[in-house]
């Protein structure tokens, strides 16, 4: 649904140890999507991800029906965004900061075949 919150990425410099603190705090299992990315398996819709330059508090994601109307409309309301990048078998994100400089991210899923 556009506008709900569908997924948070939580960065951390050691995931290992960020999967074992959240394990021991809310019970979380997690699996690997893929290098040091661990999706959470039994708790909210995210994931533990490597904590890189620029990327260190939790990142929201807002569900879009179009990515590119609403990257468009970030921008006529004073917000910025980078490209849309395209997540094989999963849908096509953007991150974005609104017009105070928040950061988050639109995510539209990829079609159901």
């Amino acid at each position: 649904m556009p506008g709900q919150i569908n997924w948070v990425e939580l960065p951390a410099t050691d995931t290992t140890k960020a999967r074992t603190f959240y394990s021991g705090l809310f019970g979380w299992g997690t699996s690997e999507f893929g290098g040091d990315y661990h999706v959470i398996d039994n708790g909210p819709a995210g994931a533990i991800a490597p904590r890189e330059d620029g990327f260190i508090h939790p990142r929201v994601y807002f569900g879009t029906e179009d990515i590119d109307a609403s990257v468009k409309r970030v921008h006529e309301l004073g917000g910025t965004s980078e490209g849309v990048h395209t997540v094989p078998g999963v849908g096509r994100i953007a991150h974005c900061h609104d017009d105070q400089g928040t950061p988050f991210s639109l995510y539209e899923p990829a079609p159901q075949s």
